[in-house]
């Protein structure tokens, strides 16, 4: 009898901890910029404290109607809101990662890394001014480059993203017909190309459309095997996409006053022209304040324990002294009594 109550105990003690962690389980959704490594720490997560995370990979649009409509506990976006904008709605955000987006190409014989463009040729592609792959601006710069009398087939993302938003904002700054024309935006009017929905449905399309370009978030350029291209900085050295290139473009960002930053088109020898950092949105009043709490205990961990699996998934960690600020900052979630709401 003993050991079948001892057995009872332990059950009903599992049974208490698996409904506890159900009852914290939480929700986001947003950029694909992040996607690959909000799924990873989500699932490293989970084994550590047993709480699901969900994460819907919809886009940086989409995740900031979802947060301000309170559907989901946290929304992620890759276009920081500014700081009126997130007071006259009563949200907060904080950077998590540092990141690269990346223009690949699909040419047959090209490898990654062998075919360069300056800014503004990239964005001359894009206006439509430069439509076959052998229009002398390209070939001036590549030399002997082996590239085909091809027109150009473009690709874009169809949906609201952050990543058209570091794209068109870094296009934006280094070509001024672009700015003129088209602007920046996580929605733009764009002249031509087909639309992929998220990184992974351009990742996907380039792959399957010979001749073409697109744009992407590093680790789908990673994960897809993909021909990545040089880009021409700001130095004007021709640089690739890396961990360390994308440190170098974040090396001069101050974040002490805002949390509010672009790091597209930064200076240094090294640095990758289309850098940004991705965002996580929440409400300072949550409807859910238990979900509130974990939600900062899921980035509180994130912080302290998911450096490593950022740096594999070819993502900068941000500086320690940012963390600490991004901590101090959480003090103005609360719930409905003023309580400040507390990682858990």
């Amino acid at each position: 009898m003993r050991c079948s109550l001892a057995t009872l105990g332990l059950a009903a003690l599992a049974f208490a901890q698996v409904v506890t962690a159900r009852a914290q389980d939480i929700t986001g959704a947003g950029a694909s910029f992040p996607a690959p490594l909000y799924t990873k720490w989500a699932s490293e997560f989970k084994e550590a404290t047993g709480v699901n995370v969900t994460y819907q990979s919809v886009g940086s649009g989409a995740g900031l109607q979802q947060i301000e409509a309170k559907t989901v506990d946290f929304g992620a976006s890759d276009m920081p809101l500014t700081d009126e904008e997130l007071r006259a709605k009563g949200l907060l955000q904080f950077p998590t990662v540092i990141g690269g987006v990346v223009p690949v190409v699909n040419i047959p014989f090209i490898k990654p890394g062998e075919l360069k463009l300056s800014g503004q040729v990239l964005g001359d592609i894009y206006l439509g001014r430069i439509t076959r792959w052998n229009d002398p601006a390209i070939k001036g710069l590549n030399g002997s480059l082996g590239l085909p009398d091809a027109p150009i087939a473009l690709v874009r993302r169809a949906d609201s993203s952050g990543t058209t938003f570091l794209f068109t904002h870094y296009l934006s700054k280094v070509n001024p017909q672009w700015k003129a024309k088209v602007g920046d935006g996580m929605v733009v009017n764009w002249p031509s190309g087909a639309g992929g929905k998220g990184n992974e449905g351009v990742a996907t399309f380039v792959s399957r459309l010979p001749n073409s370009i697109g744009y992407i978030e590093y680790a789908f350029v990673k994960q897809n095997r993909m021909a990545y291209v040089k880009l021409q900085n700001r130095a004007g050295h021709f640089v690739s996409p890396s961990n360390h290139a994308f440190e170098a473009a974040a090396s001069d960002a101050e974040w002490s006053e805002s949390f509010h930053r672009v790091l597209t088109d930064a200076p240094g020898q090294d640095a990758w022209p289309i850098t940004g950092a991705t965002f996580i949105v929440m409400n300072k009043s949550p409807d859910r304040p238990v979900q509130a709490a974990t939600t900062l205990k899921f980035f509180d961990w994130a912080y302290r324990e998911g450096d490593r699996t950022a740096s594999k998934l070819d993502y900068v960690p941000m500086p320690g002294k940012v963390k600490s600020a991004i901590v101090h900052a959480w003090g103005e979630v609360r719930d409905t009594s003023g309580n400040v709401i507390r990682p858990n």
